[in-house]
């Protein structure tokens, strides 16, 4: 075996991987979860039931074996002979027999150093699919908590436009009191078709969550009906503060990238084992005819056809300046994307603050004024109306801000290749819990 001695490292990795995808799934003991799981539990799950993410692993396995299959040697079989003469002359049996010994002549010989470059190739391969295998986990981390995020924002919707409709309700009855005082009907009416309306609303969002939750049970393989609720929107994650670190790492650790560069290896070793098809294989044989002869021979195959070995040499060559091409705009592509993706999710802390901090404290402010002028009768039923849709909109939009913040921070650990919150400490944190939205109350 003329394999690099590398590949123990690589083994290493794998066996410690494998011991959660080589027991077959029937018996895998997956985490079962609670009603209200975190997205810890979810994420543990899907590491352990995912397909997609399993199937990469056989992938890095399956590459890794082919490694000792490029780097056997001898890599052609040995091939055994024999033959006896029949003959008038007077000659001992053993002398009559002609035992020959060689290797298959349908497969030359390999020099040891075509072998060794041909392991060389297939061991970047191998790492490139462990790589691979990186880049499955984080992207099937990133659609989890994806899934999870558009779970947690239709609860949170809903959760708004219930008490949307208990508001409106409470408004219904206010209006009704004042048409039966002899008011004007139209702002029961108007008030009356708004509570309709939330309650259309309502249905359409519930249906929202329940189409939601199916996809998140998907990607857990579980049954798209089981039972999963979540409770608020997540808590904030922890990053760090500093932006120029982040960028510093955005792509040192992007799996991508770490596979592509063990793409372009391979094909530098390509061209080496290209090259060397210039040098002759060499099949050595032996021979003993009984007790007369004793034979030693080799068989010779020279690189006749040189148009196809500087073919070969040629392909490689361009295939390594295609990887190189490939490797370089991706870097370029990951970077920018990192970066975009940062600068969305400081923007979205930026709102989550700004709506908290001052705009949530007027708007309930406006609600409060309107409803007690609306009771004294100096401001119109429309305004009211006008103060609670506003009401509810900074609500919406708090929750939009939280979640895209979150997914903005998903896509991020994505491209980068590492878990963020192991970059910094609690004390960097760019963005605290914010306190719970204070509820309306008529």
């Amino acid at each position: 075996m003329l394999a690099p001695p590398e590949i123990v490292e690589e083994r290493e990795k794998l066996a410690a991987t494998g011991a959660t995808f080589e027991p077959p799934v029937e018996i895998r003991d997956l985490p079962e979860l609670p009603l209200r799981p975190s997205w810890q539990d979810m994420l543990c799950r899907a590491f352990l039931a995912n397909g997609d993410l399993e199937s990469s692993y056989f992938n890095w396995k399956g590459a890794l074996i082919q490694v000792n299959q490029a780097a056997a040697w001898p890599n052609s079989r040995v091939a055994l002979s024999y033959s006896y003469m029949f003959s008038r002359e007077n000659m001992k049996a053993w002398d009559r027999m002609t035992i020959s010994a060689g290797f298959d002549p349908s497969m030359n010989l390999q020099l040891p150093i075509k072998v060794e470059a041909a392991g060389r190739v297939a061991f970047e391969a191998a790492r490139e699919a462990g790589e691979r295998f990186r880049v499955a986990k984080f992207d099937l981390q990133r659609r989890v908590l994806n899934a999870y995020l558009d779970l947690a924002l239709a609860a949170e919707r809903a959760r708004i436009e219930r008490d949307n409709v208990n508001l409106l309700k409470q408004l219904a009855a206010s209006a009704a009191a004042r048409a039966q005082a002899g008011g004007p009907m139209q702002d029961l009416l108007k008030v009356e078709t708004d509570s309709e309306l939330a309650k259309n609303n309502l249905r359409n969002l519930e249906a929202e969550v329940r189409s939601a939750r199916s996809v998140l049970n998907g990607l857990l393989a579980r049954d798209p009906t089981a039972p999963l609720e979540v409770v608020g929107l997540p808590p904030p994650r922890s990053v760090i503060r500093d932006d120029s670190r982040l960028i510093a790492i955005a792509v040192d650790r992007n799996p991508e990238l770490a596979a592509l560069a063990r793409q372009v290896a391979g094909r530098e070793n390509a061209v080496e084992q290209a090259l060397l098809a210039y040098l002759p294989d060499i099949s050595p044989t032996f021979s003993i005819n009984g007790s007369i002869s004793q034979t030693v021979g080799a068989m010779v195959m020279l690189p006749t056809t040189l148009p196809q070995i500087q073919a070969s040499i040629d392909n490689a060559e361009a295939m390594v300046r295609s990887a190189q091409a490939v490797i370089r705009q991706t870097g370029n592509d990951r970077a920018a994307s990192f970066v975009a993706a940062l600068y969305f999710m400081r923007n979205a802390e930026r709102q989550t603050n700004f709506f908290h901090r001052r705009l949530t404290p007027l708007v309930e402010q406006l609600l409060v004024s309107s409803r007690e002028a609306y009771a004294a009768g100096t401001v119109a039923f429309a305004d009211l109306i006008d103060s609670k849709r506003t009401y509810i909109n900074i609500r919406r939009l708090v929750a939009e801000a939280r979640i895209e913040r979150e997914r903005r921070l998903a896509e991020m650990e994505a491209l980068a290749g590492v878990d963020i919150e192991t970059l910094g400490r609690p004390a960097l944190i760019a963005t605290i819990e914010p306190p719970p939205l204070p509820q309306y109350k008529p």
